[in-house]
């Protein structure tokens, strides 16, 4: 990851997920997964989508070799987020051991449109990870890894090789690489106003008060 890249995911992961919301609401741009629920993980996490495709099937209908969780490990690393479709089947992509080794590679989240096993496992590794489904299913035997890259759907949001993907407590955005400058500036915009709003109402304002002077809503 380039110099660069590190200090736009600096000023990127001080917004929380609620703000990316309301500057994609600006932009016009539809950006937040549903469905999917964060399963393991503290805090925020923040980077660049890595993106991969399972084909999902009946149990036989692949070679375990198909199943290449190995690549996918291999391929996380810090500021990556590694975003995988599998058409939000209940079939399992990660598990305990996955995530440990994912972890040794100072991953900085994983997201699946599809399900992820052995939760408290995945919890002692500290890793990020948000799933559409928790099952036990194995996706050996399950799964078909497709060639890495290029544009999934998960959460119902399109995503992209290099997006910007952000998650939270409270969700997951996925801001377009081509359209994060004029969204990180939004966002940052609607951060200072929430900030100043925040600074009225501890000084004493009310919240219709502080809200219409900070241009927060419209005096009401």
């Amino acid at each position: 990851m380039s110099d660069n890249d590190e200090a736009l995911l600096a000023r990127c992961s001080a917004i929380a997920v609620s703000s990316w919301s309301d500057a994609l609401d600006e932009l016009g741009i539809a950006g937040v997964m549903t469905g999917i629920a964060k399963r393991s993980g503290a805090g925020q996490m923040c980077g660049f989508a890595l993106t991969a495709r399972q084909v999902p099937g009946p149990f036989g209908a692949f070679d375990k070799a198909d199943f290449a969780v190995g690549r996918l490990v291999a391929a996380t690393g810090p500021g990556k987020v590694l975003v995988v479709d599998v058409g939000g089947a209940p079939i399992s992509t990660l598990g305990g051991l996955a995530s440990l080794a994912c972890t040794q590679r100072n991953a900085t989240g994983v997201v699946i449109d599809g399900a992820c096993r052995d939760v408290d496992e995945i919890r002692e590794t500290g890793l990020w990870l948000a799933s559409r489904h928790v099952a036990p299913t194995t996706g050996k035997r399950r799964l078909q890894l497709q060639p890495l890259g290029g544009t999934i759907m998960a959460g119902g949001i399109k995503v992209e090789e290099g997006d910007l993907v952000v998650g939270d407590d409270t969700g997951i955005v996925v801001v377009p690489r081509s359209t994060l400058p004029a969204a990180l500036e939004a966002a940052e915009r609607i951060v200072a106003v929430d900030a100043e709003v925040e600074r009225r109402v501890r000084a004493g304002s009310s919240f219709a008060e502080a809200a219409a002077a900070s241009g927060y809503l419209p005096e009401q």
